[in-house]
């Protein structure tokens, strides 16, 4: 071992890897540094728990010739039994180190040692990562050595050691908040959130598609049904709108009840408008069959449709931070999302499914029927209200 660059790495890392970009960048320099010093390494995993609504944790897995490959793990892993008989099963559950000498007979039986020793490593240690919250990661390292890590080798890796999860800790941090605030705001205001626009009155004029939808009925369902099912219904609900919108470049900011306000920005010079509607009519499409198709039986066998109201409009909107104290929500207001709001209410009492404004049909090249002018409360004029032409008007 090479005592001053073991030291270099330990400064590299105290400094954020400022040399590595990314995650992946980071894991790959550290390994090829510490080979550089001397330590013999064939394959590194680096298995980090994180704060996701569909994902348990991710792996950095890391070999010479391939560099680092990144994958990510859903909740069932825990239950999985290719997890639970794995070396690192113990180490989540105890805390503990495992370490192996696989060129020995007395290993112990892990059938993931079977794969190492196929590969020809002579050794294996996982090694716990203790964050400052005292949660639990993991870190796995194989040589092919023979004879296995000698015990200076260990002993220098468990000198790195420390300073890496604190480095890995930082990036995880980071990460949790990037995916909180996607979770609970979307993508774009939660880059501007993470950038710094968090005072009050901080906002800005966006030109964007407006989708402002409702479940029919709601009211009458949360009164008939136990609000473990209303819940249930609701995220099978969501669930038929929000991948279409997301698929289709449109940004999901608010939940309201059974309600969904959801954008499609358009540049500023107007230029990719027609582009962008029609984006956001292709999501309208997609949602409205999704819940068309949606079923939920109680525990009788009833079974329970829905039907769902949906309006587009296209304008500006007054998008970022608006409470009071410092309780915030980041949201867009503005005429033209009250005129959506208003719109949505019209296509309940048409019976259709998707109603348009006239500068949303107007943008798009959809067959659309024209379904008579209507006063609109809180507005000086009437607005003009189109469905598609392929829709007809279903009771209910």
């Amino acid at each position: 071992m090479l005592p001053d660059k073991l030291r270099e790495i330990i400064d590299w890392l105290s400094d954020g890897a400022r040399s590595a970009p990314t995650p992946s960048r980071m894991m790959a320099e550290c390994c090829e540094r510490l080979v550089a010093a001397g330590l013999p390494l064939y394959r590194v995993g680096i298995f980090i728990r994180t704060l996701h609504p569909e994902i348990f944790g991710r792996n950095f897995i890391w070999r010479p010739e391939t560099g680092v490959v990144l994958s990510s793990v859903d909740f069932d892993i825990q239950e999985a039994p290719e997890f639970l008989s794995s070396p690192l099963a113990l180490v989540f559950r105890e805390g503990v180190e495992v370490r192996s000498r696989l060129h020995e007979p007395s290993t112990t039986p892990f059938p993931f040692f079977d794969d190492m020793r196929a590969e020809g490593v002579t050794d294996y240690i996982a090694i716990p990562l203790t964050f400052v919250d005292n949660m639990l990661h993991a870190s796995s390292w194989t040589t092919k050595q023979p004879g296995g890590f000698t015990d200076e080798q260990l002993a220098a890796l468990k000198t790195v050691l420390p300073t890496l999860a604190r480095l890995i800790e930082v990036i995880g941090i980071r990460r949790v908040t990037v995916t909180l605030l996607d979770t609970y705001v979307g993508n774009r205001a939660g880059g501007r959130i993470l950038g710094g626009q968090i005072r009050r009155g901080h906002t800005e004029t966006m030109r964007a598609a407006i989708w402002l939808s409702d479940l029919r009925g709601f009211t009458a369902l949360s009164d008939r049904l136990p609000p473990e099912s209303v819940v249930e219904i609701l995220n099978h609900y969501f669930d038929c709108q929000v991948p279409a919108i997301l698929k289709h470049g449109g940004e999901v900011l608010k939940f309201m009840g059974d309600g969904l306000l959801a954008v499609f920005p358009i540049a500023e010079d107007d230029a990719d408008r027609s582009t962008v509607c029609g984006h956001a009519l292709e999501a309208a499409r997609e949602a409205s069959a999704a819940v068309e198709a949606l079923r939920w039986s109680d525990a009788t066998g009833a079974e329970e449709r829905f039907r769902f109201g949906l309006a587009l409009h296209v304008g500006k909107v007054l998008y970022g931070n608006i409470g009071g104290g410092n309780r915030l929500d980041f949201t867009c207001i503005g005429p033209a999302v009250n005129l959506a709001a208003r719109l949505e209410k019209i296509a309940g009492k048409l019976h259709r499914t998707v109603v348009a404004s006239t500068a949303f049909a107007d943008a798009t090249r959809a067959d659309w029927a024209d379904l008579g002018e209507f006063p609109i409360a809180g507005f000086a004029k009437a607005e003009q209200v189109y469905g598609l032409g392929d829709e007809t008007a279903v009771a209910g």
